[in-house]
Formats: C-alpha cells, structure tokens, sequence
C-alpha cells in the first residue's frame, strides 16, 4: 500500500514538472506573441505614414508636372506669336519695297517738272527718314527656326510597393520603383497644338481667336491686332 502511495507520489510530481515546463514555455511564446502583435502594430501605423507621405510626395510631382505643361503651353504660344510677327513683318517689308519702287521713279518724274518750271526738286525720302533707302530692302526676309522640343512631360507613375513573403525585420520595407517608359524618338518637328492666349480677366489659357472667355465669359481681344492699312495719297 505505501509503494502504491509513493508511486502515485512520484506520479504526480512527473506530471507537476511537465506542467511547470510548459507553462514557461507557454509565457515565453505569449511573450514573443505580445512581442510581435506590438511590431505589427507599429509597423502598420508606419505604413500609414509612409503611406501618406508618398501621396503628398505624388500630389508635389504632379503640380511640378503641370507646372512643366503650362510652361511648354507658353513656349508653344510664344513661338505662334513670334512666327506671326515675323510673317507680319516680312509682308510690311515686301509691301514697303513695292512702294518704293513705285516712288523712285515717280519722284524723279515730278522733279523733272518741277526744275521745267524753276522749282527747287521735293525732299527725298531717304532726308525725312534716314533708314529708307535701296539698302533697306534688301535684307533677307526673317524665319522663325523651331526649335525641336525632345523634353516630354512625363506621366505619373505610381511606385510599386512589395512585401517579402516572410516576415521582414522591422522597419524593413522594400520600395521597387516602376520603370520609367522608353523615351520616345527625337524628331525634328512635331504637332503644335492650337494657338492659345491668357485671358485678361481670369488668366486661363483660351484659344487665340475666341471672341469671349468660356470660362469667366469676359471679352477677349487680341495679343496682335491687326494695324490698319495706310491709304496712299493719291
């Protein structure tokens, strides 16, 4: 009876140390649990901010980008309205040169008949403006040279964010950016868009010939207004 005791003693002691050796195994797996829940945790919240750091990062690249659009506008505009003028300016040369071949010799015509009768020949015109003369002529009609537009205004791409399939370490978190498309071909020329102007009022971009703003509906006039032609005295 007391080996039947003893045993059953013994028994219960076997069974107590397994049991105290896994109740510590078991808190130190609910501590590295605990442990692991906290880095969850913080990490999810870094995320976050990451997260909402990348999109104020996004919205400055695209307001960045848009500001590189509406300065290729200006430039597009500017070019327009330098190769306007210029044409404007070689047609007032063209039409200057065939009035002056019309003057020269009707002026000596009339000082012809002027000296017939005493009278002292008409001031040249060369005397009243100094630049009018044959020389004045014969420059070389202006040409606007394009010049090829390769840098392109590239669209946004959001970054490509990819988690490990194991667990990183903490603060571990791998960013692989998109590749950026291929550069397209430089070429010569390319498309204009339609000419384009500031309106006076709001200061959007509208088209060049538009009689009104369809944005503040104020009345548009133009950057070149055309100069009324000069009558020739008969």
């Amino acid at each position: 009876m007391e080996d039947l005791n003893e045993t059953e003693i013994m028994h219960k002691l076997e069974n107590l140390k397994e049991i105290r050796s896994k109740t510590i195994n078991l808190e130190r797996i609910k501590s590295k649990l605990r442990q692991e829940f906290d880095s969850t945790e913080n990490e999810d919240r870094l995320i976050a901010d990451y997260k909402k750091e990348m999109e104020l990062l996004l919205q400055e690249k695209m307001a960045h980008v848009e500001e590189l659009r509406l300065i290729h506008a200006d430039i597009n505009l500017m070019e327009t309205t330098i190769k306007q003028a210029e044409e404007e300016r070689n047609r007032s040369l063209e039409n200057a040169k065939l009035l002056y071949d019309d003057y020269k010799p009707l002026k000596d015509e009339v000082d012809l008949l002027r000296r017939r009768i005493g009278l002292e020949p008409l001031l040249d015109v060369h005397d009243e403006e100094e630049k009018i003369s044959p020389q004045y002529f014969d420059r070389p009609k202006q040409e606007f040279q394009h010049e090829p537009n390769t840098t392109s205004v590239p669209e946004p791409q959001p970054p490509v964010i990819q988690m490990s399939p194991q667990a990183p370490p903490p603060m571990q978190v791998q960013i692989q950016r998109a590749k950026p498309p291929p550069e397209p071909p430089r070429q010569a020329f390319r498309q204009q868009p339609p000419p384009m102007k500031a309106c006076l009022s709001c200061h959007q971009q509208i088209h060049r010939n538009a009689p009104i703003c369809p944005l503040c509906k104020a009345k548009s006039r133009s950057r070149n207004p055309k100069k009324p032609k000069r009558k020739l005295d008969e």
